[in-house]
């Protein structure tokens, strides 16, 4: 891992497990990710158009580099079928070394 390498770890919400796998196969194809985890069946409550609404989504944990995130950002709201996809950065300060040279191994640009 460079010492430069910066880590981030992004929440989006898909309506199902089938849009879902669509968006992580895509940003796992670009290398744009190194791992997506798909958590079915959250329960959701939001606001959307001045109501309160409700659902049942799947989440998506998707691990990249700080340099991937606004192309990662890019494609995932181009793939997205919701108007306004979740994309929640949260960074990474630390965790296990050997991971984290994985993980910036694993979105290397080709």
């Amino acid at each position: 891992m460079k010492r430069s390498s910066r880590f981030e770890l992004v929440f989006v919400t898909a309506p199902n497990l089938k849009t879902a796998r669509k968006l992580a196969r895509a940003a796992l194809t670009a290398r744009l990710i190194a791992c997506a985890n798909l958590l079915p069946r959250v329960e959701s409550h939001y606001w959307w158009k001045e109501q309160i609404e409700h659902g049942v989504e799947v989440l998506m944990l998707l691990k990249t580099t700080t340099d991937r995130l606004a192309e990662l950002e890019k494609l995932i709201v181009s793939q997205h079928p919701y108007d306004t996809p979740e994309f929640i950065v949260l960074r990474i300060d630390g965790g296990n070394k050997q991971y984290l040279n994985w993980l910036a191994g694993a979105v290397r640009r080709a």
